[in-house]
């Protein structure tokens, strides 16, 4: 029995260490995955072993010579897998075809797919920001809308989303979380996060949350410098670690760790958390018993790039307690260097044997020990179509926030004339169209505000550049000047097409009603002309904390507006049951 007992405690420990396992795994498919693992594990050298540790990016818009020595990486280094970058979707599914053919372990094919494939490649659809995911109360449409990006992600033989982010936005400023922040409370961020990570998880796509420990309160862009999180300890567990600590135990597949500078934990000045033992093995392996796959943010980013060498910078990483170096920038030196370090015992063989057990188990999971060749035809249509509209437009809706609405204009009505002032940089033609599909809608443009009569209704619209998530959201001084001047003698509808850090320095006191709609693109815009009209029901709640008068959570509903027809039945029976009790 004693025998017995151990065997079943080595196999349990097995899967243990996998974080992500597909739903309704019986005892036998467990035993066949740990055969499986067992089995690949030991036909590897140990070169092949150090391999699966690396997963590089491959892109297709950087010339066939880039391509050439991705694949050499592919052959010659027996990496364990990929990042795919822009650009072609087709031409991307055909080298990863080719490289799986070539791979003695399947390929483990990644991607940062926040807000859809939209986000690499440009011709697939794009969902919403997390920011506007973050104002949607019913955030089972978040896992909704998920599945939708695993579906996408699953044609185009992706098996991990890196995504979602977890960071608490609490740093109006910060130039590279603010959008892709579910918000500024840790709760909504968990709750939205969670969502999030299951509708790709239970769609056969591993989820990573990012960017441990947290990258919510920066300044600095980690792409370009190194970061610093100056808060102590008490700070961190409440705010920027809560949200990991609260998923890391939901069976999250990924755990992503940032190029930051945590003083508060790690003690060496100017280590990122990327490769500082302290921050990976001792908070997240030890203190809070993580047992999924741990990988690096990017390795050619400038916060890390800048300081440290190629190669060295990838064992310094595995040191540190990572399974993956992603967006290795030289595998051949930081396996050489992580050889040494096992040669001298500075990193035990047992270590190698955890990190890739992990990587194989997980591959297992995900289906790529039957690796089927993926068909790259019509793929721009599959990623691009009417049912992503229509998911996408859905969550816009949903998130759509009206913060005040003094006068009761809304919903607009039908019989009434509206002009509408549009401002800022970006589009706003679908808007305009799509509201009047439903009332009459004068377009005015800011120099022609005083043609405007006196006391009417007037929309104004911030369409802010929606190109990026990471353009300013900052309103020009020339669009505050033209709503001040609106707001003394018209009544004005503000809606917000972008972050609703937008408010922050803009007087709404004598604005009627107010709203912000996240994002500017044709689906969103689409979706909010929609809401105005009382087509659909207005219910967000601001994600974020904008100023001391707009908080967290803010937000009234309004209900979808009735059409004449059922007015009429309504009046209709009203009066029947009159007459009824007065007979």
């Amino acid at each position: 029995m004693k025998r017995l007992s151990l065997s079943i405690i080595i196999f349990i420990s097995h899967f243990y260490l996998a974080q992500y396992q597909p739903k309704n795994m019986s005892s036998a498919d467990l035993r066949k995955a740990n055969e499986w693992v067992d089995k690949t594990y030991q036909s590897l050298s140990q070169d092949e072993k150090l391999g699966q540790l690396f997963i590089v990016a491959l892109y297709t818009n950087k010339g066939e010579e880039f391509i050439s020595q991705v694949r050499s990486i592919v052959t010659n280094d027996k990496i364990g897998g990929l990042i795919l970058m822009q650009d072609d979707a087709g031409r991307e599914i055909n080298l990863v075809n080719e490289f799986q053919s070539k791979s003695k372990v399947p390929l483990m094919i990644g991607m940062d797919a926040e807000w859809g494939l939209y986000q690499r490649i440009a011709k697939a659809h794009k969902f919403p920001w997390a920011i506007t995911l973050g104002a949607i109360q019913d955030k089972s449409l978040i896992a909704e809308m998920s599945a939708k990006i695993a579906e996408d992600c699953k044609r185009m033989g992706i098996n991990w989303d890196f995504a979602p982010v977890v960071d608490v936005n609490t740093n109006p400023g910060n130039p590279i979380i603010g959008n892709r922040s579910f918000g500024s409370d840790v709760n909504n961020v968990i709750n939205s996060a969670s969502a999030y990570a299951n509708g790709l998880q239970n769609n056969g796509i591993l989820a990573a949350i990012k960017h441990f420990p947290g990258h919510g309160d920066t300044s600095t862009d980690s792409h370009l410098d190194l970061p610093v999180v100056s808060h102590n300890l008490e700070r961190l567990e409440k705010i920027e670690l809560a949200p990991f600590k609260a998923l890391m135990d939901k069976g999250i597949g990924g755990v992503m760790v940032a190029h930051l500078y945590v003083p508060a934990i790690e003690t060496e000045k100017g280590i990122p958390a990327s490769v500082s033992k302290k921050i990976i093995t001792g908070v997240l392996k030890e203190k809070f018993g993580y047992k999924g796959l741990i990988i690096t943010d990017a390795l050619n980013m400038g916060a890390v790039s800048n300081k440290f060498k190629a190669g060295e910078l990838d064992a310094m990483a595995f040191k540190a307690g990572n399974d993956i170096m992603l967006f290795s920038q030289d595998v051949a030196t930081g396996k050489k260097l992580i050889q040494q370090a096992i040669d001298k015992g500075e990193i035990s063989q047992s270590r190698v044997e955890e990190s890739v057990k992990k990587i194989l188990l997980t591959k297992y999971f995900l289906g790529l020990d039957k690796y089927k060749n993926v068909n790259p035809d019509n793929i721009n249509d599959d990623l691009n179509n009417a049912t992503h509209s229509a998911i996408v437009q859905k969550m816009y809706a949903n998130a759509l926030t009206l913060i005040k609405d003094d006068k009761k204009l809304l919903p607009l009505d039908s019989g009434s004339t509206y002009y509408y002032v549009p401002l800022e940089e970006a589009s706003y033609d679908a808007f305009l169209t799509q509201v009047n599909t439903g009332t009459t809608a004068i377009i005015k443009k800011s120099d022609e505000i005083n043609t405007i009569p006196s006391n009417s209704k007037v929309i104004v619209g911030f369409h802010k550049d929606n190109s990026t998530a990471y353009k300013s959201y900052k309103i020009s001084d020339a669009s505050k000047k033209i709503l001040a001047d609106l707001s003394k003698n018209q009544n004005v509808i503000l809606d917000v097409f972008g972050s609703p850090y937008a408010l922050r320095d803009i007087d709404i006191s004598n604005i009627s009603t107010v709203l912000v709609s996240y994002e500017n693109n044709e689906d969103s815009m689409k979706a909010m002309a929609n809401g105005l009209l009382g087509q659909t029901k207005i219910w967000g709640r601001l994600p974020v904390l904008v100023n001391d008068n707009l908080k967290f959570g803010m937000g009234i509903d309004i209900e979808v507006k009735k059409s004449a027809n059922e007015t009429d039945r309504k009046n209709s029976s009203e009066t029947k049951t009159s007459k009824t009790v007065i007979e």
